[in-house]
């Protein structure tokens, strides 16, 4: 089984009956992977985007548990630990790990995004919010002006949710 199969097989586990995390994280990863295909990412590059794509919102559990709340800030501070665990397990590497990590720990951090994988899991991880959360054009085209910056992740948003470029 490859590493990346080895992630979303422990997810699904990690979430279990969870079923909307779990098409969540899906639906971000496939994003995700067909971005960071499309800007031709380093092969390590698109591996650590795919990985984390996949555990972005694994902190979630524990911030509903601990502070009875999804929000993006709790999310951030619990899942850097929960994302080592499941990936020391799976015998990631320690760099790898941390890269992962401070990915987990930013993901809802859009300032200083300093990485064409960070801005590729940004990108996809909007991409689907934006749908789930049945966001209104406005809300849709503000995200299209302020957060991407990929010819592929503003393709897609031009295609799925009308997005216009105002340049």
């Amino acid at each position: 089984m490859d590493k990346i199969t080895a992630v979303a097989n422990a997810m699904i586990e990690y979430f279990g009956t969870d079923v909307r995390r779990i098409n969540h994280f899906i639906k971000v990863y496939a994003f995700a992977r067909s971005i960071g295909n499309s800007e031709k990412l380093s092969e390590y590059e698109q591996s650590l985007l795919e990985v984390t794509a996949l555990v972005h919102d694994i902190g979630i559990k524990l911030s509903e548990e601990k502070y009875n709340s999804s929000a993006g800030k709790y999310q951030e501070t619990e899942g850097p630990a929960e994302a080592e665990k499941l990936l020391k397990a799976l015998n990631f590497d320690n760099k790898f790990i941390d890269e992962v990590k401070f990915l987990v720990g930013h993901h809802h951090t859009y300032d200083n995004i300093s990485t064409k994988p960070y801005q590729i899991l940004v990108e996809a991880d909007f991409i689907v919010n934006l749908y789930e959360d049945n966001a209104s054009q406005k809300a849709k085209q503000q995200a299209y002006e302020k957060i991407f910056r990929t010819k592929s992740g503003k393709r897609i948003m031009e295609q799925m949710y009308s997005c216009k470029s105002e340049k």
